[in-house]
């Protein structure tokens, strides 16, 4: 039998069957407009009444750091200008970040925060950079400012992962490391959230340390679950001892599991995958009722907050990229419902009886419902989702639209206003938004285009699709991990030589050589071999007429398929 927990359950039943189409279908050109108008009005503010500052206060119509002090809006808004068109801004933010940021600062940054915007802001935007117009360097994408900038921010990070489990410390002084008085106490999220971007640092520059940091990370929470397979919210990074024992889907634990996912589909790993899948089957056993996820005591299963937090909208995104459609849908018009209670989110949501949690009534214009009604739309089209985007857009500007941007909403039950704009309204919420009134953006390229790069490592294959998120709604084309990759048997020279063994090793004898000692003797004993060096030139001619296979295809597939992202599914072909 179901568990029921709302006292209108049936009412909530009724609301789940009504019909996929309701009303007047959707101007999609229409609210793709209005979405852009809201993205410059805030944008536009904030640099009239707050750069260089990290956020726009729009009551005030001025600045604050928040933080670190590193312009934190303009490096969260440069990839979201290109996914609206506009190519100028794009160019002229990279030069002025370029030219105005600067990580030897004394400050005390958050681990988690300064990754995920900072460190994945500069990465996205990198590997976007030649598609907006940039002049890129040589070598690119294995080299570029941008990129070098995303190193010098993950740089400052490492010292917080110098600790006897290998978790991280949450906040780190960018100068001077971390604090010898700094607590130990991390939430989940914050050790778990590295995997996307320190992977593709490690990728992009061939320095191993940034992915073996994230993945001991992660491997250490996995190492600490409880026996019944779940993980609390907060933990002793030195002992590992877990000190907040609450386990569920939301804040504290949010985002490791998306990187589980998301981890696994950039980097092909079934363990990561493995690791989701066995938390999902525990989170399913203990924390699901009625299509609600609760919060239980994480070693007994016992319900401990009967809650439903506005950071758990991420759920049906999640839940569409391993390919679980009517679970997700069924979800996400749960909190679909509380949206139209309330015109918002609230940041708690009492579902037994159906309210707000006393201090938790506000909406700081979170991005999570949209993210996953932008998954769930190019899964599925259904019309419902756009109708969510619609009344989304429609209570944004009626109710936080101030004359210097948006603010967020400090009580939903009176739409009382708090005098911050987060940067990741500017990120996330007006992305995702504009995305999904916008099915043509090359974001959502089906591998029908792409284009070729020359590396030293080779050609590489670029803007594909199958882009992944991070979790501050920074795209990562995961063909990028691929360019740069330095062992002696992917570069150009080894390449050919291969390709000349397979050409003759039917018509002479030829030992495969085991080592490179021994692939250097075999290349010195056919050096005075004409009809080799005549194969080489061929080989070369051939390279410039024929293109290669490319290193990774995204060949479209169902969207159920396993490791998939938007209805991709990448398949290594070396």
């Amino acid at each position: 039998m179901r568990r029921s927990l709302h006292p209108l359950g049936w009412v909530w039943l009724w609301v789940l069957h009504l019909p996929l189409a309701t009303g007047k279908a959707v101007d999609v050109a229409h609210y793709r407009e209005r979405v852009k108008s809201m993205f410059y009005h805030a944008y536009d503010n904030y640099l009239e009444n707050a750069f260089p500052y990290d956020e726009l206060r729009p009551l005030t119509c001025d600045g604050q750091d928040t933080w670190g002090s590193f312009s934190l809006t303009l490096i969260d808004a440069l990839d979201t200008l290109l996914i609206l068109g506009n190519i100028s801004e794009f160019q002229r933010v990279v030069s002025v970040l370029q030219e105005g940021v600067n990580f030897d600062i004394d400050v005390n940054a958050s681990v988690f925060e300064t990754n995920i915007r900072v460190v994945g802001g500069l990465l996205s935007a990198h590997l976007l950079s030649k598609k907006a117009g940039v002049e890129v360097e040589a070598g690119w994408p294995c080299s570029g400012p941008l990129l070098r900038m995303a190193e010098d921010a993950a740089r400052k990070l490492l010292p917080a992962f110098q600790t006897p489990t290998g978790m991280p410390y949450g906040t780190v002084n960018l100068l001077h490391g971390v604090n010898p008085g700094e607590t130990p106490i991390t939430c989940t999220a914050g050790i778990g959230t590295f995997i996307l971007e320190f992977a593709t640092l490690s990728h992009l520059t061939g320095d191993p340390v940034f992915e073996d940091v994230a993945r001991k990370a992660l491997k250490t929470l996995w190492k600490n679950r409880s026996d019944i397979g779940l993980v609390g919210n907060h933990v002793d990074v030195v002992t590992a001892k877990w000190v907040a024992q609450d386990a569920g889907i939301g804040a504290g634990v949010d985002s490791y599991f998306e990187y589980l996912v998301k981890g696994a589909i950039l980097l092909q790993d079934e363990e990561l995958m493995s690791m989701f899948l066995d938390y999902n089957k525990a989170l399913k056993n203990y924390t699901k009722f009625d299509d609600w996820y609760l919060w239980v005591q994480m070693y007994k299963g016992t319900v401990s907050m009967p809650v439903f937090q506005s950071l758990e909208a991420y759920w049906p995104g999640l839940q569409s990229l391993i390919g679980d459609i009517d679970s997700a849908m069924r979800t996400l018009l749960n909190y679909y419902t509380v949206w139209k209670q309330f015109g918002g989110l609230p940041e708690f949501y009492n579902i037994p009886q159906g309210y707000t949690v006393e201090k938790r009534e506000g909406y700081p214009l979170r991005p999570e419902l949209i993210e996953s009604a932008m998954y769930l739309y190019r899964a599925t089209g259904d019309p419902t989702l756009l109708e969510l985007g619609r009344d989304v857009v429609e209570a944004i500007e009626k109710i936080c639209k101030v004359e210097c941007g948006f603010a967020t909403i400090k009580d939903l039950r009176d739409h009382r206003l708090d005098n911050r704009m987060e940067s990741f309204f500017l990120a996330e919420t007006v992305k995702y938004l504009y995305l999904l009134f916008d099915p043509e953006n090359f974001i959502h390229n089906n591998g029908s285009s792409f284009d070729v790069m020359l590396t030293p490592y080779g050609e590489c294959i670029l803007g594909a699709g199958g882009y992944i998120f991070n979790t501050e709604a920074h795209p990562i084309d995961p063909a990028a991990l691929h360019c740069c990759r330095k062992q002696k048997e992917e570069q150009w020279e080894v390449e050919d030589l291969m390709q000349e063994f397979y050409s003759f090793k039917r018509s002479k004898k030829f030992s495969f050589p085991r080592t490179s000692d021994q692939w250097e003797e075999g290349r010195q004993k056919d050096s005075t071999d004409t009809s080799s060096e005549n194969c080489k030139e061929q080989i070369s001619s051939k390279r410039k007429e024929k293109r290669r296979t490319p290193l990774l295809s995204c060949p479209t597939q169902p969207f159920s398929s396993k490791l998939a992202v938007l209805g991709q599914v990448f398949f290594d072909n070396t």
